[in-house]
């Protein structure tokens, strides 16, 4: 009977490893087939040569940061589909995405695309940001972005109007507050969105009578992909391209929140359909990563940049070309590294710091047109860290004095116990210390911003026939700058003297 026994034990006991073979067997065969059906999806995306990523610029002084290595900075271009080249077309939408490898929060920064910069085709060449990447397709638009703002960007991704029609109705529509002049100038770009892209749209009927502020939030519609990419595209409206950049984040935020409740059939339809319509320089494994912890990504603050400028036809009568003028490229620099990656106290690159003088000098605004609010920016952040020094440094004074008065108080007890001394220590002075302040270095190392003015430089007149206009009006100085680009073979950027 003992012997019937033991035999079921082994028995059941061999059923249940039989089962978990086959259960780990099933997990594995089902992991595979994931695996193989993402790397399927991830085949329609057209993948450039990886390689490409050497030739992007960064500044010598951002290769090996240890801040930038906790953050995965990708560049994001929206490409005008009218060209249908997702090479070199003018990049409609500019945004750099920084993921907090850590706490996976996500910032996003829309680069103003008439944002005078240097563009990197030579030293002398300053244009309009959204110029480089028709002139040298991704890997010049990534430079322009490392190189003028101290960015590490070696990787982007490539959309057109067509990809973003077809995620938001795949997804069902977006629910968006709009105002008057948002409706009234959505409609009208709907037309242009819908005959290239194919989709179709119904017009919002706009209210009547007309409110009288039409900037006013009206209500939350329910947006089609045409509708909602229109929306994306609006300029001329209150905020001009400020504005534009921030309702294409608005948009970007509320796709990001239904897709993470969308179903698994609707990620599939989504892949099978936008897929092709993308291009990157990522692998296939980079891809599935980012991929993996996209349910862990927390969409955090939002920005433009430049956040303190100047635009409209005091600029385009200084310089020739109606854009907008960072003031001061330096500054603007300080606040994004701030913003992005809590860098308090950054102090931009040579380069920066050379292209900055060198906007300030050709357009005529400099640190005299420093917005007050990236003023007031810069006075907070300075008076932070100069309390930050002074707590540091009482506190280690306190330490150190704490630790003197603990080794005097054994010494003197040492000397009390030898009664048969004939010594006298009552004044207690042979192990004083001195911890006069004139001991200690504090030299205040905060930017000195005193010369900055009052003027807020901010300017709202903006021409509407430049819209979309020609770049043959671009500035080109006929003088030479004091220095000469050179770029060393591990594509570090430097600006150095002649």
């Amino acid at each position: 009977m003992a012997k019937r026994s033991r035999n079921t034990v082994k028995r059941k006991r061999r059923r249940l490893i039989f089962g978990i073979e086959l259960v780990v067997l099933l997990v594995l065969v089902g992991v595979l087939f994931v695996y193989a059906n993402i790397t399927n999806k991830l085949g329609k995306i057209d993948i450039s040569d990886s390689a490409g990523s050497a030739d992007v610029k960064v500044n010598e002084q951002v290769v090996g940061s240890k801040v930038m290595k906790g953050y995965t900075n990708i560049a994001l271009f929206g490409v005008d589909s009218r060209e249908e080249n997702l090479d070199s077309s003018n990049s409609d939408t500019t945004i750099v995405a920084s993921i907090n490898n850590d706490t996976k929060e996500v910032k996003l920064v829309s680069i103003y695309r008439d944002t005078y910069l240097n563009i990197g085709q030579d030293k002398d060449k300053y244009d309009k940001a959204n110029a480089a990447y028709a002139i040298g397709g991704p890997v010049q638009a990534m430079s322009m972005l490392n190189t003028n703002m101290d960015l590490n960007i070696k990787n982007y991704v490539a959309v057109d109007f067509n990809a973003l029609v077809k995620v938001i109705d795949l997804l069902g529509g977006l629910d968006v507050d709009l105002s008057y002049e948002e409706i009234e100038h959505m409609n009208n770009y709907c037309v242009e969105t819908s005959e290239k892209t194919g989709a179709s749209y119904e017009p919002i009927e706009k209210p009547d009578p007309k409110p009288e502020d039409e900037s006013k939030i009206l209500g939350t519609y329910h947006l089609n992909g045409v509708q909602a990419t229109s929306y994306c595209r609006i300029r001329y409206t209150s905020g001009w391209d400020m504005k534009r950049t921030e309702r294409q984040r608005y948009i970007i935020s509320l796709m990001v929140e239904k897709a993470k409740k969308a179903s698994l059939s609707t990620l599939n339809d989504i892949m099978d359909e936008v897929f092709p319509m993308i291009k990157t320089n990522f692998t296939k494994t980079e891809l599935i990563q980012l991929g993996m912890g996209i349910l862990s990504y927390q969409l955090g603050d939002t920005q433009g940049f430049p956040k303190s400028n100047i635009m409209g036809e005091d600029v385009k009568d200084a310089i020739g070309i109606d854009c907008v003028v960072p003031t001061t490229l330096e500054a603007n620099v300080k606040q994004l590294h701030a913003f992005l990656f809590d860098q308090e106290d950054y102090s931009p690159s040579e380069t920066v710091l050379k292209r900055s003088d060198y906007i300030a000098a050709h357009t005529g605004f400099g640190n005299d047109y420093v917005s007050d609010e990236l003023k007031q920016y810069i006075s907070d952040r300075e008076s932070a860290l100069d309390d930050e020094k002074n707590s540091d440094s009482e506190e280690e004074i306190d330490t150190q004095s704490d630790a003197s008065s603990e080794t005097s108080a054994d010494d003197m007890s040492a000397y009390s116990q030898d009664s048969s001394s004939s010594d006298n220590y009552s004044n207690g002075n042979s192990n004083h210390n001195d911890y006069d302040d004139s001991d200690y270095d504090y030299e205040d190392n905060s930017d000195d911003y005193s010369g900055y003015g009052n003027n807020n430089g901010y300017y709202n007149s903006y021409n509407e026939d430049n819209s979309d206009g020609d770049e043959s009006g671009s500035y080109n100085s006929e003088e030479s700058d004091d220095s000469d680009n050179s770029y060393s073979d591990d594509n570090t950027y430097s600006e150095e003297e002649e």
